[in-house]
């Protein structure tokens, strides 16, 4: 099988030592293809400014690592192809085990699974990384989480305790074959070993290669929104794999309703399910575990914005953490101090939060490529060139 990684927008036929280094300056807004952004097409998404990269990666420490498995065409052989799907990591700081940080899991729909999510809520804070992966993988993607933890910290589960690592699906069977359970521990590992700030790769890759939207090939996406100083100066990122089937015709962008005006290209073969979303928030705004439950909730209205509807068949799902902070592990004090944001100030920060949620929608689908899949199932780009006319038509 051929195997492919995706590391900062860069691909590569992978070994262990294929890596990526992180550009040393702000990369040219890309129209096209895997670095697509709305605001280098023209479309503004919010009043706020973004950050460098315009990815959950200008908030200082976090890192992203991406493996992404494409493979075999034609009729489906169950546990053996075609292959369409990946892993996306989301490492919020390099000594995570040791540092937690504040968090808070919200789900929008419950129709999903994010492993981890029970501790997260009951502790209030985050003690692992954020991987993403396929429904039939996360026992295997689990593992490896597991496996990379106790490589960098030998203790656990000695002298140090044990973690529950923060896992979440979505069901990309429409193009992959998920009896395989292609993702595995090794691709885990890799792509927490890999992960590295800078710009991210979007659509069709990782986690989200056989991802649909809308009708449309979904996927990685990935915003970010920076406060104007006066408002504290945060940052806010969001990072989403959005396989979100709903209905062709609620689909908005920039409150434009596009998918209702573009006829045709509509998924070949089969009906895709109703899909699922990740939404991983992440922000240096100094939240508490409440607070960014409060975050996790304006993640949805970004959603909305797009069209979203949560419906029956979906795990939407929504993770929030602050970098701003440390809540120590096996510390000797008996307390420890931490600052938290006074809620009179914060909702700068979820107008972030929507804006940045809306555009990392918006932006997985102007990156993915139209993909054929197993038995041939079909999912088409969203065309760059109809979703211009009709935002021109709309003085957008």
């Amino acid at each position: 099988m051929k195997r492919y990684a995706m590391l900062l927008g860069l691909a590569c036929l992978v070994t262990p030592a294929c890596v990526a280094a992180a550009p040393t300056s702000s990369p040219a807004p890309a129209r096209s293809g895997v670095y697509a952004k709305a605001y280098a097409l023209g479309i503004r998404i919010g009043t706020l400014a973004h950050g460098r990269y315009d990815a959950i990666t200008d908030v200082p420490g976090v890192l992203v690592g991406q493996v992404t498995h494409i493979a075999g065409s034609g009729k489906l052989v169950p546990g053996i192809g075609p292959v369409r799907t990946g892993v996306t990591a989301i490492l919020p700081r390099a000594d995570i085990w040791h540092n937690h940080l504040w968090a808070a899991v919200w789900p929008l729909n419950g129709n999903g699974e994010m492993t981890g999510s029970l501790w997260v809520n009951e502790s209030g804070w985050l003690e692992t990384p954020v991987v993403l992966t396929d429904t039939l993988s996360v026992g295997r993607v689990d593992d490896g989480v597991i496996s990379w933890l106790i490589s960098r910290w030998p203790q656990i589960g000695i002298t140090d305790d044990v973690p529950l690592p923060v896992v979440a699906e979505v069901n990309d069977g429409f193009l992959n074959d998920q009896q395989g359970r292609h993702n595995t521990p090794q691709d885990a590992i890799w792509a927490l070993n890999h992960a590295a700030g800078g710009p991210v790769q979007q659509g069709d890759v990782g986690a989200g290669t056989g991802a649909i939207a809308y009708g449309f090939h979904g996927g990685i996406g990935t915003a970010s929104r920076v406060l104007p100083a006066s408002d504290g100066g945060y940052t806010v990122g969001v990072l989403v794999n959005i396989n979100t089937s709903g209905r062709r015709q609620d689909f908005t962008v920039n409150g434009v309703p596009v998918g209702a005006q573009i006829r045709g290209l509509r998924p070949f073969r089969g009906r895709a399910a109703d899909g699922s979303i990740i939404i991983v928030v992440a922000t240096n705004a100094p939240l508490l575990h409440q607070q960014l439950l409060d975050l996790a909730k304006r993640a949805a209205l970004g959603l909305a914005r797009t069209g979203g509807s949560s419906r029956e068949g979906s795990g939407d799902i929504i993770i929030a953490f602050s970098t701003a902070q440390t809540v120590p592990y096996d510390s000797s004090s008996r307390t420890f101090e931490t600052t938290a944001l006074d809620r009179a100030y914060i909702n700068p920060v979820f107008d972030a939060c929507l804006e940045a949620t809306d555009e990392a929608i918006i932006n997985a689908l102007l990156a993915a490529q139209t993909m054929v899949g197993r038995d041939g199932d079909t999912v088409y780009a969203l065309p760059h060139d109809q979703l211009l006319r009709i935002m021109r038509r709309y003085g957008r």
